[in-house]
């Protein structure tokens, strides 16, 4: 997409922690994300990249995507994603969301209310 074509897009400011790979090295580099769009993001850190080069990220709920440096600024940059995404995965929480409150919270099993279906040491 041309930086005209990814302008209008709606962004989403945030700040999530991602592993970025450059095209051709193995190195795994965390960035932070600063805004995040269907069709692209803006991150920040200190990865080795340059404009036009082949990266890929790891994004939380939505997994590897591949995309190109589009600009730099300074320890920022942009990066033009290949195909596009559903920036709000990126948002929503992680891990199992049918459970109301945190394990510690959770009233006891009614198994270990039942002294019979307790296991004998």
């Amino acid at each position: 997409m041309s930086n005209v074509g990814t302008r209008n897009l709606s962004r989403d400011s945030l700040f999530v922690l991602s592993d970025l790979t450059v095209a051709g090295s193995s190195d795994v580099h965390r960035v932070k994300v600063r805004n995040l769009s269907e069709g692209g993001m803006m991150a920040e850190g200190s990865a080795p990249v340059q404009r036009g080069e082949k990266v890929s990220v790891e994004l939380r709920n939505v997994g590897k995507v591949d995309g190109v440096v589009a600009w730099l600024q300074g320890n920022r940059f942009g990066i033009a994603f290949t195909d596009n995404i559903d920036p709000k995965l990126v948002r929503a929480p992680v891990g199992n969301s049918d459970l109301a409150s945190p394990r510690f919270t959770r009233p006891v099993l009614d198994s270990a209310r039942d002294p019979s279906l307790l296991r004998k040491i």
